[in-house]
């Protein structure tokens, strides 16, 4: 086994360790899925890096740790360590009780170093470093009670089409675990207690309507086979995984951006991309033009309250 290589990521060169180590067993920990190692992984975030960086860039990041692969110890990191490069970008942001240093993502460099940390998936706060106060984005994770990918799909759907009648723009992308993610660009002058409150407004009108079906409750023991709509990511702080990352399941799928046509694929499902066909996906940009349309809380709002009656 190679100890070391290097790799040209942009305009630096970055050491990888132990780059045949593998990360994803060919068995992983549910079973099934094709064995990857680091090297993949590095090569997988140096290749999607374009793709990537625009959902990363001035944001804050969690990192999600597997030193010794799928099925190994995890940790979370929200302190950028102190060897990390003086190249990576940093922001100190308050806590409860203090500050954290967290690691924020402006190259590939630094993607493809956070690879060689072993960083199988990357979590991103809804809101940028100089502004953390004021989210830019909404999130809807449509978390099912078991895996039907079908009810999945028919509450995006319903969510979809409540969210055109806000006229509010969204777009979708599988999370590479269970559910999908539901994301609404803001305008980013709306506080997380407003965004939080609007988003579970949305929510609460919606599992209304389909009481059979759909449910906020927070507890799982009072959602039955009900599909869960979380609105709890919208908060200081709080993240949720990033575009194009990989997760931490067998056979290393990615959560990927889809258009809505794609939502009607009967082939789809949480995990339908893996590190191994991502990049096409990606190169379809399916959320081309969406990210930029931030839109104001208010006028939605409004048309909201008014559906309500």
């Amino acid at each position: 086994m190679s100890s070391a290589r290097t790799v040209r990521a942009g305009r630096r060169t970055v050491e990888i360790h132990r780059p045949d180590k593998v990360l994803f067993p060919a068995e992983g920990t549910g079973g099934g899925g094709a064995e990857y190692t680091k090297a993949d992984l590095v090569e997988y975030y140096r290749s999607v890096a374009p793709f990537m960086l625009p959902h990363l860039r001035g944001r804050p990041l969690m990192l999600e740790r597997h030193p010794d692969g799928v099925g190994g110890p995890m940790f979370m990191q929200k302190n950028t360590p102190d060897h990390y490069p003086e190249w990576i970008e940093r922001v100190e942001l308050p806590k409860e009780g203090g500050t954290v240093t967290h690691t924020v993502c402006e190259d590939a460099a630094t993607l493809v170093y956070l690879a060689d940390q072993a960083c199988l998936t990357v979590h991103r706060w809804l809101s940028r470093a100089d502004s953390p106060d004021r989210p830019d984005r909404l999130v809807f994770d449509l978390d099912p009670a078991v895996d039907d990918f079908a009810a999945v799909r028919e509450a995006a759907a319903l969510l979809g089409e409540l969210l055109d009648e806000l006229r509010l723009p969204s777009a979708l992308m599988t999370t590479g675990s269970r559910g999908l993610h539901v994301v609404v660009p803001l305008n980013g002058r709306a506080d997380f207690d407003e965004v939080r409150e609007f988003a579970k407004s949305v929510a609460d009108t919606l599992a209304g309507s389909h009481p059979d079906t759909l449910t906020t409750a927070a507890r799982k023991k009072e959602r039955g086979d009900r599909l869960y709509l979380d609105v709890q990511r919208n908060g200081y702080a709080q993240t949720a995984v990033a575009p194009f990352t990989v997760r931490a399941k067998a056979g290393a799928p990615v959560a990927m951006p889809i258009s809505w046509d794609q939502l009607g694929d009967k082939g789809l499902d949480a995990r339908r991309w893996t590190v191994a066909d991502a990049l096409e996906q990606a190169r379809t940009r399916p959320w081309e033009g969406l990210m930029s349309r931030g839109r104001a809380l208010g006028p939605a709002r409004r048309r909201l309250d008014a559906l309500r009656g």
